[in-house]
């Protein structure tokens, strides 16, 4: 189990690592939205890309690699894992967040309103 400095240092270098797709995502919506968004932030032994305590919502963008039948069943532990935790869990493509941005922000928005009504 990592220690408090463990998970802050860890936290903070992911933070200074995102990838192209998730420092779009970040600065030209989410670190701006209405409703509070955290990046890389530590639940249990997970760090959610992006997290909505008040929406209990969490935001996965996902490469190719999420693809490979180790790394699904490993998403798939790790989702079962947060729901359980009482947080919904929305995957998104980094493809998408290229080629459709403005629809990936609209489903996060919707996402955060449904959420935020019950």
């Amino acid at each position: 189990m990592l220690t408090e400095n463990e998970i802050l240092r860890r936290s903070q270098s992911l933070r200074k690592q995102m990838t192209k797709e998730e420092r779009h995502l970040w600065y030209d919506f989410l670190k701006t939205y209405p409703i509070q968004f955290k990046r890389q932030y530590p639940i249990g032994y997970y760090f959610a890309d992006f997290f909505c305590y008040q929406a209990k919502l969490i935001v996965e963008l996902d490469g190719s690699q999420h693809c490979e039948p180790d790394e699904m069943e490993y998403d798939r532990k790790r989702t079962e894992y947060l729901q359980q935790q009482g947080y919904s869990v929305l995957r998104l493509s980094n493809r998408d967040v290229m080629t459709q941005f403005r629809s990936v922000c609209e489903c996060i928005d919707n996402a955060v309103q449904n959420r935020m009504k019950g």
